[in-house]
């Protein structure tokens, strides 16, 4: 039994890819009809899309299945989940991408068995995945930890590149930020402690709010940022001197297999897509 997952591949219930490609993300009109011709003889029993956003999540609205009041101004308040039912005639399971990659770490990765747990993708921007209780959280819409207040560093004068919050976490630790910062792409600065230390810095202070507010089993780094591995040490580090002995738990006892990098290959997202399509059947 075959299922979609839009980020354009096809999969079975057990996670297997059998066929993967990628399509740019342009504009709806150019982009979809794309998708769509690459579905159209699957023979798919469902699809999972795993979408930027912010998004609708809320199956009662009127704008369900919606991008909504995206960045990417040519997909905002576009139809996505019903323009490929309409398309393809299959159930459709939607969530947001970071959700989509969290949703592949708890199926298929490291997060298996667990009921809380925590994905961050730090890369172009920085979004957050959460599940509790054995859910993903939405809520009022759905979570958007990239944009938190950050005490900034006292060595640091970056204005922040977020246009909405300035000195939030995606505006001061994102990849643009990075590179805005320091006049080069983060591959660039891999030598430059001091990049890192801030940098981390942030990253560990989201941590030890998200920490103390989500109680997550475990928190997943992912994203471009996260593939210079240096980071991790810092950023575990930092998270235990900020939370200061504050909470003794089993976890955190072995903060090496607590806050850990990704385990699928860059695959997270797409497996999720297909656990969203596995649950819309």
């Amino acid at each position: 039994m075959l299922y979609g997952a839009l980020e354009a591949g096809g999969t079975d219930e057990t996670g297997k890819i059998y066929e993967q490609i990628s399509i740019p993300t342009i504009e709806p009109e150019i982009t979809m009809p794309k998708i769509i011709e690459y579905f159209k003889d699957k023979e798919i029993k469902a699809l999972g899309i795993a979408c930027f956003g912010p998004v609708d999540l809320n199956p009662a609205s009127e704008t369900y299945g919606y991008i909504t009041t995206t960045p990417k101004l040519k997909w905002a308040n576009f139809d996505i989940v019903g323009t490929m039912k309409s398309a393809l005639h299959v159930p459709v399971g939607f969530d947001t991408d970071v959700n989509g990659s969290l949703l592949g770490e708890v199926t298929f990765g490291q997060a298996k068995g667990l009921t809380d747990a925590l994905y961050l993708t730090i890369g172009t921007g920085i979004g957050g995945g959460v599940m509790t209780n054995g859910r993903l959280l939405h809520g009022m819409l759905h979570p958007e930890l990239g944009h938190m207040k950050m005490i900034v560093h006292p060595k640091d004068t970056y204005k922040g590149h977020c246009p909405f919050h300035g000195t939030c976490f995606e505006g001061l630790a994102a990849g643009p930020a990075i590179e805005d910062r320091w006049g080069k792409k983060a591959i660039e600065l891999k030598d430059d402690a001091f990049v890192w230390e801030l940098e981390a810095y942030y990253i560990a202070q989201a941590l030890h709010t998200l920490i103390l507010t989500l109680s997550p089993e475990i928190i997943i780094l992912g994203g471009g940022v996260m593939h210079q591995t240096q980071l991790f040490p810092l950023i575990r580090r930092m998270t235990l001197e900020n939370l200061n002995g504050y909470l003794k738990t089993k976890e955190l006892s072995d903060i090496d297999h607590y806050i850990v990098p990704a385990s699928l290959h860059d695959d997270q997202g797409i497996l999720g897509c297909v656990k969203l399509a596995i649950d819309a059947e």
